[in-house]
């Protein structure tokens, strides 16, 4: 099996220990798909190595490459705060991706 999550695990390991599921959508501003996935590209690594991050997987829509899809598994909503309040998401996300953005939309999980 692949590994998508941090320190080697397994997405079996990481949904054991998971306890929030987010999922996020975005759509890039006309022009501006590619620099979103740029700005991404540099972000993921740094998402994926968090402490509380079980899974964290961003994929791009084939058909419509301006639309992002974020696939999101972490320990407890602490993590997820302490993911938000990250140097790299308020560089990479709030400072640079966002204002790419036409529209941006997030919903919270829990995992039974």
């Amino acid at each position: 099996m692949t590994n998508y999550a941090t320190d080697e695990k397994t997405v079996r390991d990481a949904v054991a220990s998971g306890r929030l599921l987010v999922v996020a959508q975005w759509e890039a501003k006309e022009g501006q798909s590619d620099k979103v996935a740029a700005i991404l590209d540099r972000f993921l690594p740094e998402a994926q190595r968090e402490a509380g991050v079980n899974l964290f997987l961003i994929a791009r829509a084939t058909e419509k490459p301006e639309q992002f899809l974020f696939y999101e598994l972490f320990r407890d909503e602490a993590a997820f705060k302490a993911h938000q309040e990250s140097t790299h998401f308020k560089t990479y996300i709030a400072g640079q991706a966002l204002p790419l953005l036409a529209k941006r939309e997030r919903a919270q999980y829990v995992l039974l």
